[in-house]
């Protein structure tokens, strides 16, 4: 498989999934968090390749971007509106709210109602939308009750401002407990071939139709595996690009979205939608 700039590079090879049941999107999504500065903190080191990094994601087909008031804060969606607004039709923005930022790689539960209302409007303003389409849970708060934190998105998707309600880093009892206050378009949690704690998760959303979004691709920075590695080499492409591969077959209900601050390694990430690999090559990642 070449990921030459001169191949037909699309995120619409890795097939399409439909949220809730409303919005169909490519099944290899972006993820804007690493648009930002070091830490997930302040502004990217190169502001311009983060602006080409977005705009070269719906080119190459990209209908998915997920982001988060927390990112920086508020620099990645600020970035996502500076360059992609007026959003193409069909370009499907996800945010999130329930963290809140004090520095680099600190981050700090805030899932009160108050807080979750001021995250909402903020993220309206900032990404330049009069309703969000995808809106999660960023985490559970242990200081509040999963139904309260629910209950503000489901009264903000009364007011016109959410269309779909979804989660981040929950258990099977948080989307089991959501459900019965509200229909769930997605979960979000960590999930990779070698890292499958959520496995059970997964499973559960495939049962429900909810889509699943893995963060962590690659182990979170963790080195590719040796298995990785060798199947890499036999397909002449990247261990990211078979760890994406796996995702993509693992489920159909699976939704990755690898994020970058490099062209480059953007296209490097969407080239692995029309990755296939063999029953065996699976079965031995998934071993």
């Amino acid at each position: 498989m070449s990921t030459s700039p001169t191949e037909k590079i699309s995120a619409s090879a890795a097939g399409t999934i439909t949220l809730d049941g409303e919005l169909t999107v490519n099944r290899m999504g972006f993820g804007a968090m690493r648009i930002t500065g070091p830490g997930i903190w302040g502004p990217p080191q190169n502001h311009a390749e983060a602006i080409r990094v977005l705009r070269r994601a719906v080119e190459l087909g990209v209908n998915f971007i997920d982001t988060a008031d927390s990112y920086g804060p508020y620099v990645s969606e600020e970035l996502i509106a500076e360059a992609l607004h007026p959003y193409s039709k069909g370009l499907v923005i996800a945010t999130k709210g329930g963290w809140e930022r004090v520095g680099p790689n600190q981050w700090i539960h805030n899932a009160f109602p108050d807080h979750l209302r001021e995250a909402i409007d903020g993220s309206l303003k900032r990404l330049k939308l009069e309703r969000i389409d995808v809106y999660q849970l960023h985490i559970p708060d242990p200081r509040v009750s999963l139904e309260k934190s629910i209950e503000t998105l489901v009264k903000a998707k009364e007011q016109g401002k959410i269309r779909l309600i979804a989660l981040s880093n929950v258990t099977r009892e948080h989307i089991e407990r959501a459900l019965k206050l509200t229909p769930i378009a997605s979960v979000q949690n960590r999930y990779n071939f070698d890292d499958r704690e959520w496995d059970y998760v997964v499973d559960f959303c495939e049962d429900k139709n909810i889509a699943f979004i893995p963060w962590g691709p690659l182990a979170q920075g963790r080195s590719a595996t040796a298995k990785l590695k060798q199947i890499a080499e036999a397909h002449g492409v990247s261990p990211m690009q078979v760890a994406l591969a796996w995702l993509l077959q693992r489920s159909k209900i699976m939704l990755p979205i690898p994020g970058t601050s490099s062209v480059s390694h953007l296209e490097e990430d969407i080239a692995a939608s029309s990755l296939k690999l063999k029953e065996d090559e699976w079965d031995d990642l998934a071993a």
